[in-house]
């Protein structure tokens, strides 16, 4: 027995299809001279020379915002040495990552910083001819890193066909159109090249790759260096026994294989965990990295002692601001007095300070300390501790109250003994006078 719905059941809403663009990205090209003003691999002095990466081809969303997308169009022919060197990469065999953030870049207000610099060069015997790998590497407002390995083409093109003609700074084949046709044999990226966390959290370093169907992987390393030194964290071999790990981090190699997810997980972070990280993917004929830091920030716990001071003549009170388990070491402390008459805060500069002191977890303390003499302070007045610190989204502000003098038993009775005597006198003198 079943029931059926009341009204209309709405439809699932669809995925959106995907569609191929062309996605062309300004890049600049680093590479070398040499003595006969051609750029290569090693050597000679560095050089920067505009770029064009055009990326044929790529499938996005169709959210259908791609209506005046076009097809692009090579801007002229026969380049000579000053025009831009345009690299066509056909990705059909390699998914390409954050394509729509880079498609969209420009609309959205974001900023893609594009690199080629040339990964390998051969020169086969001693014709003209070069045979040409690139990196190009690709940065999208700041958090995102690609890195694309640009196969170009074979010196055996060229001596087959004999009209085929070589680019005039790279010395390799170039279409008709005189671009340079490349295909992207590798893929990785990162999509967190900063991260921030508190200590004790767990944290994701994220790394992936693709890779070609005629390319395999090699190996997987993670490490990390911090102030000169350095180490290495996890290791994985294809076809090896298993991975070697330090404690506290874990790759998943079931992922890394299945799917080329070879991000790092880190367990209960240190302080002695911050540091720049390495993603090293390695394949027979390439490699590629991503470098990522790790920032740990810790916020302070901030206590003043006493929370109330009572206000007593010729006594002079200290109050204490406890600042403690902070880190990185930077910290702003500072004092503000306000009494019932006063419209704001006044800032006060007679504290004094301890020295920092650290603690076996790595974390900093200090100790701020405040003096109030009966002679110049008002009561009552309210002393508050302001703590800024990196780990804070706005400062810790800690209070205590300084109470008005109160009238003692004592000092109710001598006065009332002086009243008393005062009213006689005078009275004793209107008698007598009468």
């Amino acid at each position: 027995f079943f029931s059926l719905p009341k009204g209309p059941t709405k439809a699932p809403t669809p995925a959106p299809p995907f569609r191929r663009v062309d996605i062309a990205l300004g890049c600049s090209y680093v590479g070398d001279i040499d003595v006969r003003g051609l750029l290569h691999a090693s050597g000679g002095s560095s050089s920067e020379h505009p770029a064009t990466l055009v990326l044929r081809g790529i499938s996005v969303r169709d959210d259908g915002n791609l209506d005046d997308v076009t097809e692009y169009k090579v801007p002229q022919e026969n380049p000579d040495s000053s025009s831009p060197i345009v690299f066509e990469a056909s990705a059909q065999s390699v998914s390409i990552p954050h394509a729509e953030s880079m498609l969209h870049a420009d609309c959205d207000g974001e900023e893609v910083n594009c690199e080629i610099s040339p990964y390998s060069f051969q020169r086969p015997g001693k014709g003209p001819c070069h045979t040409s790998s690139f990196m190009a590497t690709l940065q999208l407002s700041g958090s995102i890193s690609i890195a694309l390995v640009l196969r170009g083409p074979h010196c055996s093109s060229w001596e087959e066909e004999h009209d085929a003609t070589l680019h005039p700074k790279l010395r390799i084949p170039m279409s008709k159109e005189g671009t340079l046709l490349t295909t992207v044999e590798f893929q990785s990226s990162s999509c967190n090249t900063s991260l921030h966390t508190h200590l004790g959290s767990s944290v994701t370093l994220d790394c992936h790759f693709a890779l070609a169907p005629s390319s395999s992987l090699s190996s997987l390393e993670w490490r990390r260096q911090h102030q000169g030194s350095g180490r290495r964290l996890f290791w994985y071999q294809v076809g090896s026994a298993g991975p070697a790990a330090e404690p506290k981090v874990h790759v998943d190699v079931v992922e890394l294989l299945g799917s080329g997810d070879a991000s790092l997980s880190l367990q209960g972070v240190s302080v002695g965990d911050e540091g720049t990280y390495i993603c090293l993917v390695s394949t027979p004929l390439y490699q590629a990295q991503h470098i990522i830091q790790l920032h740990v920030a810790e916020p302070p716990r901030v206590r003043v002692i006493p929370a109330v001071v009572s206000f007593e003549r010729d006594v002079t009170t200290t109050l204490t601001c406890s600042i403690a388990g902070y880190y990185p070491l930077d910290v702003s402390v500072s004092w503000t007095q306000k009494t019932p008459e006063d419209d704001a805060e006044i800032p006060l500069s007679n504290a004094r300070f301890s020295s920092h002191r650290q603690s076996q977890d790595g974390t900093y303390s200090i100790s701020s300390y405040l003096s109030i003499s009966s002679a110049t302070a008002q009561a009552p007045a309210t002393y508050s501790c302001h703590v800024s610190h990196v780990a804070l989204a706005e400062p810790i502000s800690v209070s205590t109250h300084l109470k008005a003098p109160e009238q003692t038993g004592s000092e109710g009775l001598v006065g009332g003994f002086i009243a008393t005597v005062i009213f006689i006198v005078v009275l004793f003198i209107v008698l007598r006078r009468k």
